[in-house]
């Protein structure tokens, strides 16, 4: 990437876009990407690198059965260091889960911290880390850059390939009471180190293999429209799209396919560097009603509402034009056949992934009932990803979204 600060065009002042139509950036990679078959197996060394003693694993039971937990701790004890496992994570964590993990860090003293497993794994480590560094409570940090204090060397071991949380400095922390979604930002709390190792995954339950993967596709689709969509951030959105679209039917069928998996797992991996320099949008902002209101589990939310809010953003053409040359990336369409007929090839695929997915296509089958519209569009309305949405999108279009994800889609419609 060349220095333009050092090599500015005549005629061009410092403070021009040169040139114009390409949107600023500020990329800061924090994490070391480590991809490759068997690649947990230098989290012992990488560990010590950062100069750990003693190391806190957080992960979840699921994750232990899996046997993973046993490994991961065989690897750092051979390494000479001190662990300790915090293995109650749940799905969607609450401010109770970390304060719980707190507890496990300081009666143990650690100065590591290991997330192993899925996106839940990762935020309740990041939720702790906040809090072990910095005190207070977790909804002290509900925003961006409120850490004042340095935090704990990170390691992310992501097992499923969905979230892209290891690229990620943000925790997602649910209300306790009323499961209501914080998102506490600041880059002292993103991965030091993210381990990617495919075979991790082969473990997944396939209707989790399921979930996350749309999960993945989704921030793909996502990070590509949205207002603060940049010429680096695309690369990744674009990237990821095309490791996942093909890569996800074939863990489906085949969930020993290593070669599918790597793909889902980097692709997840780059979904996520990509939400980091560009954000989400609206598919999100409406999930998370969904999962706080009627516990349906995020990437099953997230889909039955993605082909809804495709149709709506591509009303705007910067948009229509980003999710048809999106379309392009994995060539299921191509942008000079029409941007109308690209964005309608986008929706038929991401509608065939969730069908073969087997994601709910309409709300009532998740038992959402209509009354509650209002109140979830309320809400919607008012999460942090809403306004980053490439068109405008108030509780009212909030609403019709909800009102368009009860009426059943089959195959191809």
């Amino acid at each position: 990437m060349s220095k333009t600060a050092g090599n500015i065009r005549p005629g061009v002042e410092r403070g021009d876009s040169a040139p114009t139509g390409l949107p600023p950036f500020d990329f800061h990679p924090r994490t070391r990407l480590i991809f490759g078959v068997n690649a947990v197996e230098r989290v012992g060394g990488l560990a010590r690198e950062l100069g750990a003693k003693i190391v806190l694993v957080v992960t979840d039971p699921g994750i232990v059965t899996a046997g993973h937990v046993d490994r991961v701790e065989h690897i750092l004890q051979s390494c000479g260091l001190g662990v300790v496992v915090f293995a109650e994570v749940h799905e969607n964590p609450t401010t109770r889960d970390v304060e719980k993990c707190l507890e496990v860090a300081k009666a143990a003293g650690i100065d590591t911290i290991v997330g192993l497993g899925g996106g839940s794994s990762m935020d309740t480590a990041k939720g702790c880390n906040f809090l072990l560094t910095n005190g207070g409570r977790i909804q002290d940090y509900s925003g961006v850059g409120k850490a004042s204090k340095p935090m704990l060397p990170f390691i992310a071991i992501p097992t499923t390939a969905g979230t892209g949380s290891e690229c990620q400095s943000a925790a997602l922390i649910a209300e306790e009471h009323t499961h209501q979604k914080m998102a506490c930002l600041d880059p002292k709390a993103a991965a030091r180190v993210a381990i990617l190792d495919p075979a991790l995954t082969v473990s997944q339950p396939p209707l989790v293999t399921a979930h996350t993967g749309i999960d993945a596709i989704a921030h793909a689709v996502e990070t590509a429209v949205t207002t603060r969509r940049n010429n680096l951030s695309l690369m990744f959105s674009h990237e990821s799209f095309k490791l996942t679209v093909p890569s996800l039917p074939r863990v489906l069928s085949n969930p020993k396919d290593i070669e599918a998996r790597g793909r889902m797992l980097l692709g997840a991996a780059f979904a996520g560097t990509a939400i980091e320099n560009s954000m989400l949008g609206a598919a999100h902002a409406a999930a998370n009603p969904l999962t706080a209101h009627y516990g349906v589990v995020h990437g099953e939310a997230v889909g039955i509402l993605l082909p809804h809010v495709v149709r709506f953003n591509a009303k705007d053409a910067p948009a229509k034009r980003a999710y048809a040359e999106l379309a392009s990336a994995p060539e299921i369409a191509c942008v000079s056949d029409g941007l109308d007929a690209a964005v309608e090839a986008l929706i038929a695929r991401l509608e065939s992934l969730l069908n073969t997915s087997q994601i709910a296509r309409s709300l009532a089958d998740r038992s959402v009932k209509h009354s509650k519209i209002k109140v979830m569009a309320a809400e919607a309305a008012k999460q942090w990803t809403a306004s980053f949405n490439p068109r405008s999108v108030a509780a009212k279009d909030f609403e019709d979204l909800y009102a368009a994800a009860f009426e059943p889609r089959g195959d191809g419609e």
